[in-house]
């Protein structure tokens, strides 16, 4: 069964920064694609970033590209998130999930998922 534990989320300062971890267990994650999406009580869940365990390419949300960075390690079988540069509107729950093969941004494609970890950003 897969599992997937987030963690890193807390409070901080408008410019500040946050490191998300996204632990994965359960099986081999080769072929995956890992995922970060947020969600706020009054919108959907949107598609944050991205990473293909494979070959390692990433994917960027407009709203967080060139402020944040997804890596993975191999060995620890985590995710994570870099936030810098932080703001008012990133305050959300941050959710990782997994599918197979492919990266998409369409949160219904993705197999599983995390608890979620809230990240507020204060003025």
């Amino acid at each position: 069964q897969v599992q997937l534990v987030e963690s890193g989320g807390g409070l901080v300062q408008a410019g500040g920064s946050l490191r998300l971890s996204c632990a994965a267990s359960g099986r081999t994650f080769s072929d995956y694609a890992i995922a970060w999406f947020r969600q706020t009580p009054e919108n959907e869940r949107d598609f944050v970033s991205a990473i293909s365990w494979s070959d390692g390419s990433t994917y960027y949300g407009r709203s967080v590209k060139g402020r944040f960075t997804i890596s993975r390690d191999n060995a620890k079988n985590t995710v994570y998130l870099q936030m810098n540069s932080l703001r008012p509107e990133d305050t959300a729950v941050y959710y990782c999930a997994a599918r197979e093969r492919t990266v998409v941004v369409g949160d219904s494609a993705y197999d599983y998922w995390g608890q979620g970890t809230q990240v507020t950003v204060s003025t």
